[in-house]
This record gives structure tokens, sequence and C-alpha cells, in this order.
């Protein structure tokens, strides 16, 4: 497996050709103290051309083949506070799905192409809201292309092309044993991107080659992706840990600009095993969702509770 080029936001790439699961290597080695993280805005990359126990949220696995599946981690230390303000840690989870759009964006949509179209201007985006320092570089963009084909975010987890399931992100947060002021995030992030049509899990989900022609070999797609994840959750991350409150205001008006789910109906399955069924109404500031039930009645769930959203 080739070297994964570009990540200069990464402060370690682990690459193997088969691992049980991205994230749960990246969370042992975490807690055993192999893999030191320090909160410095470094993050460690840990990549498979295969993953034979992937995991997504409800323990549903993700079983991937060498050349058709991105199936990478990202570990970033961050603050304790932040990370259990139940009032902004939601927005984890949204940047690590607006920074996969930006990756995605980057590698699929080209100058000149009238059919795809960036939902703002790239050169004056500021990371989240942290001004240059923070700034990613010009050209990265979280875009909606043509309608048929648009790649947009399905809160609270999932990425999605042409209204169906692209891939999906875990997030989990990891004790580190050495620092009680930080933890640890992992993002586990699975996309389909050349899965061939007929091997595809579901006829709710897709790959990125039914859509878009893809430039290069797939280990160079692969690449450039996980590179540029790399750089844009960077940046996403620093700016938002330096004033999470405000830069919620500015995370929950981008995250509404690509949100399918919203006008949808929708049928949330939450970690105790109940459900609702509703119309997701409302993207709130603490990144929950408004929905509304047949009988009229509102609800907020939250991304801590729901396991998997479906339409």
């Amino acid at each position: 497996m080739p070297c994964t080029e570009g990540t200069a936001a990464a402060g370690a790439v682990l690459l193997f050709d088969q691992i049980g699961s991205t994230n749960t290597f990246a969370r042992e080695v975490i807690v055993n103290g192999r893999l030191p993280l320090i909160n410095d805005g470094r993050i460690v990359v840990i990549a498979a051309d295969a993953q034979v126990a992937g995991r997504g949220r409800l323990d549903h696995t993700w079983v991937s083949q060498p050349g058709e599946s991105f199936t990478v981690s990202f570990a970033i230390a961050v603050p304790r506070t932040v990370a259990s303000d139940a009032t902004v840690n939601g927005w984890l989870q949204m940047i690590a799905g607006l920074s996969t759009l930006d990756a995605l964006c980057a590698v699929v949509c080209t100058d000149g192409d009238d059919a795809r179209q960036t939902h703002r201007d790239s050169a004056s985006f500021d990371g989240v809201c942290g001004g240059e320092e923070n700034q990613i570089a010009e050209g990265v963009c979280a875009c909606t292309a043509s309608e048929s084909d648009a790649l947009q975010l399905k809160w609270p987890n999932d990425i999605f092309c042409d209204g169906k399931k692209l891939g999906g992100i875990l997030a989990e947060m990891v004790t580190l044993p050495n620092d009680p002021q930080s933890v640890a995030i992992v993002f586990g992030i699975g996309l389909n991107l050349c899965v061939p049509a007929d091997r595809l899990p579901t006829a709710q989900s897709t790959s990125l080659q039914l859509h878009y022609q893809l430039p290069g070999t797939f280990d160079d797609l692969r690449d450039a992706i996980a590179a540029r994840i790399a750089q844009s959750l960077r940046a996403r991350i620093a700016g938002f840990c330096d004033n999470p409150h405000r830069c919620a205001v500015s995370l929950r008006e981008e995250t509404q600009s690509v949100c399918w789910t919203l006008g949808h109906e929708v049928e949330a399955h939450f970690t105790d095993g109940s459900t609702l069924r509703g119309k997701a109404l409302a993207l709130n500031e603490d990144a929950s969702l408004t929905m509304q039930t047949a009988d009229g009645n509102t609800h907020v769930v939250r991304t801590a509770d729901v396991g998997v959203l479906v339409s």
C-alpha cells in the first residue's frame, strides 16, 4: 500500500494491507499508550486496504475489499472541556462530515464543470470561523453537484450522493492515559469509492464512481481524499476549539446548506432500542435535530442518543 502523500496535517500515518477495524485499532493503541497523542492539532491517520470487522453505529458491520472502499480513521486530541460540553460537542461529528465533503468535492469537482457548483466561495472559507490561521487551502471546498449527484450530509453521520448512502462516520471519544485535560476523538470514515453496482450492500447505497469520472488510480484517489480530510479536520477543529460557541453558529448555517435530512420523513433508531418516526424540521444550536411526529408533537433528538437515522 503506497504511503498517503500530502498529509502535512498528520502527525503519523499508519498503513495496513488488512485490519479488523481501523477505529478499534486506534482506540487500543491510544489507550495503552503505544500511540501517544498530544493536544497540538496534529492528526494520526490509520488506513487499510481491506477491513474485515469494521464497525458503524449500533455495531453495524462494514466489510471492505481492496480497491473498492475508503476505510480510514483520523485521531486528534481536543480539550476535555469541549468534548464534554453537551451544548457544543455534537458539532464535532458534523465537522467530520463537512471535512469529508471538503475532501470529496476537492477531488471530484473540477473548474469549468457547469454541472458542479460550490455552496460557498472556497477562497473566503476560514476553517470554521477562526481567521486566516485556520484557512483551508484554496480549492478545498464543500460542494453540491447537479441536483441528481449532490454530495450532502445525512444527519448525524452519513455521507449521501444522489439521495443514497455513500458512506458513514463513526466518532468515538477515547481517554488519553497521560493527559487528563484532553481526550482523543477518533473519526472512522468509510466511503464507497469504486464498489460495483451489483455489490452494493443495499438498494439505498451508492458508490462514487457511479456518479463521477474519478481521477487516477484507486490508491491515488484514496490518498488524496485522506490528505484533504486531515487538512480540513485540523483547520476546522482548531477553529472550533478556540471558540466553540461562536463557531457553532457558522457551523449550523453551513451544515443546513448541505443537510439532506431536513424536510424528509425519517426514523430515528435510538441506542436504547426505541424508535421515533417523523419529519425532520430543524437543525438546532447544539447540533441536535427537531422532528415532528404524525400527531403534531415535536421532539429533539441528539447525536449521542441516535444510533441510526433511516429514511
